[in-house]
């Protein structure tokens, strides 16, 4: 297992989370949990380890995402089956988080990771060559570069691919073979990588950015979806927003006291309340921004406000330190956007008493 090094900015989840890891593997022997091939952990404490809990020893394992249970048990699941599995969900819903985290406890590593970009080749998801050798010896295992996916075939262990719906179609059907026959022909060597047990792909897509290029209907058959929802309450996405501020907080040596973060309430308000087109008591119908406004974006937000507060500030956060960020986050399109965010400035925000602070202060900027 890779050492955590104390001078990196977001170690992976294998190091940072290695005591819980520890700890479960540990349970799981105690308890003679059965594992599937090549796990690392059981399915039980897979879904433990996502979702939290305390163990028999008293371990406290914390929450790594905060949603449905059922979702998180399919999830888990399908990677004990043969099916690849595929986190669909609007920008923002922790799809990334959740694959990283279900590869670190399956296979003890998530850093065997494809993105997905408009200019991933076919390569990135086979094999490629190093052409010095290869022009010098002719085809060869060493002359070889092992593609992520063959590396998690070879090894028995989880891949990802990241925002799979970026990668061209001709270059996604590269995948199909793969996860149909669980083999990787090389023709130029007469071989062929045959997956070993307990490998399977974990792939992410949004259907809501520009430049998404659709799944064909083979391919999508041979994934299991699971799509993550929003949070479903205000509480919920509070609570998520709070301990992501407070963890990358630590890792950038912000001060302790900025783990209160009293405007997150404000903050989620407003994105929850652009996002639906009405306000939270449904009495007002406001309209909704070209942006997302997801949670990963109120985690930037915030993020951004607890900067602000410790470098220029006194360490506390307040509403000028989260008008910025709030009124880049909305206004994506300078015209609509603006607009919008103005109507809601005026009658929503102003109408709140409570809130004369942040329409000021988002008022002054918009």
């Amino acid at each position: 297992m890779t050492e955590p090094t104390p001078d990196v900015l977001r170690a992976h989840a294998e190091v940072e989370y290695a005591a819980e890891l520890a700890a479960l593997d540990e349970a799981d022997a105690d308890a003679g949990r059965p594992r599937p091939p090549s796990w690392r952990l059981s399915p039980w404490a897979v879904a433990t380890y996502l979702l939290g809990g305390r163990l028999d020893d008293g371990t406290e394992i914390t929450p790594k995402y905060l949603g449905s249970r059922r979702l998180v048990e399919i999830a888990v699941a399908s990677l004990a089956t043969d099916r690849a599995l595929l986190l669909l969900g609007v920008p923002g819903t922790a799809k990334t988080w959740v694959g990283e985290h279900l590869a670190a406890a399956v296979s003890g590593a998530s850093t065997l990771v494809v993105q997905g970009t408009a200019g991933t080749v076919e390569e990135s998801l086979r094999y490629g060559w190093n052409y010095a050798r290869l022009i010098a010896e002719g085809p060869s295992w060493d002359a070889l570069v092992p593609s992520p996916v063959m590396r998690a075939m070879r090894t028995g262990s989880l891949v990802r691919v990241e925002e799979l719906t970026r990668i061209p179609a001709d270059v996604q059907d590269a995948l199909i073979s793969i996860l149909s026959e669980k083999t990787l022909p090389v023709p130029e060597l007469d071989a062929e990588v045959q997956a070993q047990r307990g490998f399977n792909v974990i792939a992410t897509a949004n259907n809501r950015d520009k430049g998404v290029n659709d799944l064909s209907s083979a391919l999508r058959r041979r994934f299991n979806t699971v799509v993550l929802p929003l949070p479903d309450t205000l509480e919920q996405e509070v609570e998520i927003v709070r301990t992501r501020v407070a963890a990358i907080g630590r890792s950038l040596e912000l001060p302790d006291d900025l783990e209160s973060l009293s405007e997150i309430s404000r903050v989620v308000t407003v994105f929850r309340e652009l996002r639906s087109g009405a306000t939270l008591d449904q009495r007002t119908t406001v309209k909704s921004p070209s942006a997302t406004l997801s949670t990963a974006e109120a985690i930037s937000v915030m993020t951004n406000g607890a900067a602000l507060a410790a470098h220029f500030g006194d360490g506390v956060i307040r509403a000028d330190d989260v008008a910025a960020g709030m009124t880049g986050a909305i206004v994506k399109d300078p015209v609509q956007d603006l607009l919008v965010w103005r109507e809601y400035l005026e009658t929503v925000v102003r109408d709140r008493p409570e809130w004369s602070d942040l329409y000021r202060a988002c008022r002054e900027l918009a």
